[in-house]
């Protein structure tokens, strides 16, 4: 499995005629290997070029963890002392590829920590992003990888179910925020969650990202909540809103503008389609309902081992749709004076059309 990741790396590689490239922890890395590592103080970078084994630069306390590497890789590791650090990254450089200038990066992650040290260890070396080989690599799902993304929805779906119960008014954003956490772990998340649930009340739901706060959930209420689950590092991305108490005659009405929008999104998802058609499909809908300009983001993004990847689904992007392909639709309405709703399913492109993989009902769900 991890070979055939590589040799579409490779194949990327020389299909952009770049000759190597340095990864930092995170999803990428932990594709092709298996390992997971965090990034701290003590740098870790995956040096590759072809025909030649994968370096791992690492501290010597993880050799035991990247000797289970599903990838076959030559260590390079190093002591606690700071001042040897160079030494290994100069090592690992002369055994990869002393003679390349180019060297791709994610540049959303390198830091500039590792950029000194690879700088140093290869001064001729010129280090540019890597966007056009590593957007590509993991934007297309496996079955395995699938299954894994249909777990981790499931698993944030029962722990919904469960966090209803302990919803009601009273409790702070924060409390329900951390309530929804324990429901997720007790369903079987991963540990590290794909990121801190938004439970957004009142005037607060009309921000699209808001943070949970110490506000007071309230009767009248409309509430976001915004929450995913990890499953074999592969998440989930979900949103319900919930009235508390009653619900309003126009809380009502923008939640089924946003539920029409939310389906007709889902039903054209389909190979061949560009992603901005989803945004304009679901867009279309909110406009003729006249609160167009109450929906202020696209209509959603890849989700996979991060809960934010390609393809991103918004007015101006052309990328054709591919089978594999697994992204979030969430239109949504936000008016200051009311509050926000915002309904998100995840989807995944396969050969005849798509699968919706959450089945959560979109109701305007009522707690009293």
């Amino acid at each position: 499995m991890n070979n055939t990741r590589h040799q579409h790396l490779l194949d990327l590689m020389q299909a952009n005629h770049l000759d190597m490239l340095v990864l930092n922890p995170g999803p990428t890395l932990t594709y092709l290997t298996g390992l997971h590592f965090h990034l701290s103080e003590r740098p870790t970078l995956l040096w590759i070029k072809a025909g030649k084994t994968p370096a791992l630069i690492l501290p010597a306390l993880e050799t035991g963890k990247a000797e289970g590497s599903a990838l076959p890789v030559k260590l390079f590791p190093y002591g606690d002392d700071p001042s040897s650090w160079q030494s290994v990254f100069q090592a690992a450089a002369e055994y990869i590829a002393p003679e390349s200038s180019g060297i791709g990066i994610e540049p959303e992650r390198l830091r500039m920590l590792e950029y000194r040290y690879i700088q140093q260890a290869a001064p001729k070396s010129i280090l540019v992003p890597a966007g056009d080989v590593l957007t590509p690599l993991r934007v297309q799902k496996d079955e395995e990888e699938v299954n894994n993304i249909r777990q981790a929805v499931k698993i944030a779906e029962n722990a919904f179910v469960e966090f209803r119960k302990h919803l009601h008014p009273g409790m702070t954003e924060r409390q329900a925020a951390a309530e929804l956490t324990i429901q997720l772990l007790h369903a079987g998340s991963d540990v590290e969650i794909p990121f801190t649930p938004i439970i957004a009340s009142g005037p607060n739901s009309a921000n699209p990202h808001a943070f949970p706060t110490e506000r007071y959930l309230s009767a009248g209420d409309l509430v976001v909540v915004d929450w995913g689950a990890a499953y074999q590092g592969y998440i989930s991305d979900l949103t319900r809103t919930i009235a508390l108490a009653y619900v309003t005659s126009e809380a009502y009405q923008i939640h089924q503008v946003v539920l029409k929008a939310n389906e007709k999104a889902r039903t054209e998802a389909a190979p061949n389609i560009h992603a901005c058609e989803l945004d304009q499909a679901a867009r279309s809908v909110i406009e003729k309902e006249g609160y167009g300009k109450y929906f202020t983001h696209r209509v959603g993004h890849g989700i996979g081992m991060e809960a934010h990847e390609n393809p991103y689904m918004h007015g101006t992007n052309e990328e054709l749709l591919q089978p594999g392909m697994v992204f979030t639709i969430e239109p949504g309405i936000y008016l200051s004076e009311i509050g926000g709703v915002r309904i998100e399913d995840n989807v995944v492109i396969n050969e005849k059309g798509s699968e919706t993989l959450s089945v959560l009902p979109r109701e305007l769900y009522v707690i009293q």
